[in-house]
């Protein structure tokens, strides 16, 4: 609110307030009392001694300000400037210490900042987990557990990211992401036990996202880049919490696995607001940009590519809404979801028309109830028979549970399932893992995962995420054992 010339201008200051002629004076008289932003004088609110000797100094400075001017001051005010300059010595001293301090460190920022046009952002995350000792119905899917889980030592995940933003312009920012990562839940025998923050290099520091965004306009803004174009990352999520670093453990629990279909890396995409309860994103995008010979960033028959178009509704400040639609093509026969029924053919080019839709429903603050469901058709190209899969997720948020910036959450669903296969016999996944060969059908089993965590904010840069995963007819074979995995996460940020 900025220095107040009437004592009226404080909206919580009342006539009746046993300080209010005390205030008035210096107010109207001096004019050295400021008011908050929203115009409140707060004066039940504690403060410092460094806090009035701040405020004690602008007066003195304002008083100096009349004397100058040749404005009437009295010798009672003389006699009280001099006695609080005397009871405040020490606090006028420090104060004056404190702001040359500041200066001369305000200073050495400005000299050694990193950039004036880039900002820097990084956020570490280290991971400790383990699966419990199981035993799977492997291959062949006949009912007979056969194959120990190779993977169940407890290990360490560790995943680093840099994220610079330089802007060009109040409309337009490149973005280039570094990361490194090490560990990861290999050896495993099914992809239903990854985790969202696996990425592993190998330690070494990779390129992660080169993006030119710009906004056209106030409502259409279009992003364009060799690495990080692709649905996930254009698309607006409908479930907030979504995170590798701060929302659920599992990589199945982070979105919709349908939004990943393909997994783009090149392209070009757009977001429109269309209305104030209304949006559009699109996005275009290939896996090997950096290959001429499968097309490039073009695509051909050779390469892997993607268009995918979002809806994004919210009918009410509570509700939040996505349906998506995606078209990939695939020469290898991939959904690139990396989750559940991944492979869908032994490698035969497919056409994948993908469906889905997340809704998410604030019921309260505290709570929020949401749910999500995919349904995919693949096509063999060249000829007769297709792959339908399906996937869903029921979830429960609880924002702030415990205290502000906490998190808890409980999340129930099944990952990608192949339930029906009808292509050419020979090429059906199902019936070839029972040892058949490749005839028709869908698979045996339905896989069930449930998880459970809760963030606990440590500071405002540090979190921990404890969490369990239980895993019912992993890979969809119900003559596994159940798969129970323990994690705990720490993310730092900066």
């Amino acid at each position: 609110m900025g220095q107040v010339t009437s004592v009226s201008q404080l909206s919580d200051v009342e006539p009746t307030d046993w300080a209010f002629d005390a205030l008035r004076s210096l107010v109207e008289r001096y004019g050295c009392i400021e008011g908050f932003p929203d115009g409140t004088f707060r004066g039940n609110q504690s403060l410092s001694r460094y806090q009035f000797a701040a405020g004690l100094n602008a007066c003195l400075e304002q008083i100096e300000r009349l004397i100058d001017a040749g404005d009437v001051v009295t010798a009672d005010d003389f006699e009280t400037l001099q006695k609080l300059m005397q009871d405040f010595a020490v606090e006028l001293a420090s104060l004056e210490t404190r702001v040359d301090n500041l200066d001369g460190r305000t200073a050495f920022l400005e000299d050694h900042q990193f950039s004036t046009t880039t900002k820097l952002f990084g956020q570490v995350i280290m991971g400790v987990q383990g699966r419990f000792d199981n035993t799977a119905d492997f291959f062949p899917v006949d009912g007979i557990q056969d194959t120990p889980d190779p993977g169940t030592e407890v290990n360490l995940i560790s995943n680093s990211q840099l994220s610079l933003f330089t802007q060009f312009s109040p409309r337009s920012l490149l973005l280039t992401g570094l990361q490194a990562g090490t560990g990861g839940t290999a050896p495993r025998l099914t992809n239903d036990t990854r985790l969202g923050y696996e990425g592993n290099t190998d330690a070494d520091l990779v390129l992660s996202d080169l993006t030119y965004r710009h906004l056209l306009g106030d409502n259409f803004a279009f992003i364009v880049g060799t690495e990080g174009v692709n649905a996930v990352n254009v698309f607006r999520g409908a479930n907030r919490v979504e995170s590798a670093g701060f929302g659920p453990l599992s990589a199945l629990a982070q979105r919709n696995p349908i939004i990943a279909i393909g997994g783009g890396r090149a392209g070009v995409g757009f977001d429109w607001q269309i209305s104030d309860r209304f949006s559009l994103q699109t996005v275009y995008s290939v896996r090997l940009p950096e290959n001429p010979d499968i097309g490039g960033i073009f695509g051909s028959e050779q390469g892997e590519n993607t268009v995918g178009l979002q809806l994004s509704i919210a009918p009410t400040n509570t509700i939040d809404l996505a349906l998506n639609y995606i078209n990939s093509y695939s020469p290898l026969g991939r959904l690139r979801t990396g989750i559940g029924d991944d492979q869908v053919t032994v490698g035969t080019p497919i056409n994948t028309n993908a469906f889905g839709g997340t809704l998410s429903w604030r019921v309260i603050p505290q709570v929020t109830i949401g749910a999500w469901g995919g349904y995919a058709t693949s096509a063999r190209q060249g000829d007769s028979g297709s792959v339908e899969t399906t996937n869903w997720m029921v979830f429960l948020n609880f924002p702030d549970l415990g205290g502000a910036g906490n998190l808890g959450g409980i999340y129930v669903g099944q990952p990608p399932k192949i339930t029906s296969s009808d292509l050419p016999t020979g090429e059906n996944i199902p019936n070839l893992l029972a040892g058949g060969i490749g005839t028709p059908g869908g698979q045996p089993g339905t896989t069930t995962h449930v998880e459970v965590f809760y963030r606990y904010r440590l500071s405002e840069n540090i979190a921990i995420t404890p969490g369990f995963i239980v895993i019912f007819n992993p890979a969809h074979t119900p003559e596994s054992d159940t798969i129970g995995i323990a994690a705990l996460r720490t993310t730092f940020t900066f």
